[in-house]
């Protein structure tokens, strides 16, 4: 963590940067920061995670941002919030969040981001924002293409390479035009040229985890390409990725779609809350290419860029053609958790009501 470090050794003075990407921001003191969230306020409280909760701020020259503060000061928070740190401060794309600075004062750690008014896509999707209907089918086509084009960045072209392991709706946060930008490195790996894999302690979001990362722990840029294809499912249903369908059971969104897909009633996944109103063909799609990237085996998974192609309809897209009209790896698998897993889902959910 050279460049975290880099930062922090001299503490928290009030100075700005401009890092390699030649993004400008600047190290914030924690009483410009609780000036600009009303003491971190719960009125202007955003949301929470396994992080810590994102408040609502408005600085000195009155431009909005987003706070996030870390709940509990462990060496596991510590080394998260310097993962997020050093990668915000390496990359810049227009689909990734973008760091605005950041705080370490005592055992207080403090991210800030711009405010991005339309939230995440997660509140659109199942939150208050679901039912004003601003996430119609052109935005979430749209959002699609974004959030891609944003992971593609992280696995072709950031060095090293980086895997996000996050990828859900709650990580795409929504820019007054409805832009997705892909948010929280908290997790994220670096990956250095020529490495395939890493094994690591699993981290994420259980349904959208893919079977080598959950059961074995084996992560790589396909991990976070089986993710998106998740994201993708509930970019075009509107269900979440596991719902319980009754006492003691859950259903993933691939069980609940895999009939569907097989059968070709394609229909019948579009979220209601859109009222039909949807592209036939982009649906066609979009269907596929969540289809192509929710594979059990890594190996029969599109990359990230190939993703980025297919959902563009890229002319030149010479290297996806393999894709296309395939019949034998359209069918969807669910992945089977085990009871470890599930349990610990339980238990997080509790936490974050």
């Amino acid at each position: 963590m050279s460049f975290f470090r880099k930062l922090c050794c001299g503490g928290a003075h009030n100075w700005s940067m401009t890092d390699r990407s030649g993004t400008t921001w600047r190290i914030f003191t924690l009483k410009e920061l609780s000036t600009a969230t009303n003491n971190f306020n719960y009125d202007n409280k955003l949301g929470e995670g396994g992080f810590g909760s994102v408040y609502w701020g408005q600085i000195w020259d009155g431009s909005q941002i987003a706070v996030k503060r870390l709940k509990v000061f462990t060496t596991t928070n510590e080394m998260a919030f310097a993962i997020e740190v050093e990668i915000l401060g390496r990359v810049k794309h227009k689909n990734l969040l973008s760091l605005r600075g950041y705080c370490a004062e005592g055992q207080e750690r403090l991210i800030v981001y711009d405010y991005m008014p339309n939230l995440s896509l997660l509140s659109h999707l199942h939150g208050q924002q679901s039912v004003e209907g601003l996430l119609n089918w052109k935005r979430r086509m749209n959002v699609a293409i974004g959030s891609a084009e944003g992971i593609e960045y992280l696995h072709h072209y950031a060095t090293p390479h980086i895997i996000h392991r996050d990828i859900k709706a709650s990580n795409v946060l929504l820019d007054s035009n409805f832009e997705a930008q892909v948010a929280d490195f908290g997790f994220a790996k670096f990956i250095p040229d020529g490495v395939t894999h890493v094994t690591t302690r699993v981290k994420g979001t259980l349904g959208y985890l893919a079977p080598e990362y959950a059961m074995w722990g084996k992560v790589s840029e396909s991990c976070d390409v089986y993710s998106f294809g998740i994201l993708l499912l509930e970019l075009i249903s509107g269900k979440k990725p596991i719902e319980k369908i009754g006492p003691g059971r859950k259903r993933t969104i691939v069980e609940w779609a895999a009939p569907l897909v097989y059968q070709e009633r394609l229909r019948e996944m579009v979220d209601p809350k859109l009222e039909e109103n949807f592209d036939e063909e982009e649906l066609r799609k979009v269907v596929h290419v969540a289809t192509l990237c929710a594979q059990n085996s890594p190996e029969n998974r599109p990359t990230i860029r190939e993703v980025v192609l297919l959902l563009k309809d890229d002319p030149n897209r010479k290297s996806t053609s393999d894709y296309d009209h395939q019949t034998d790896r359209v069918k969807l698998e669910a992945v089977k958790y085990n009871d470890e897993l599930l349990e610990a889902d339980d238990e997080d959910a509790s936490h974050k009501q």
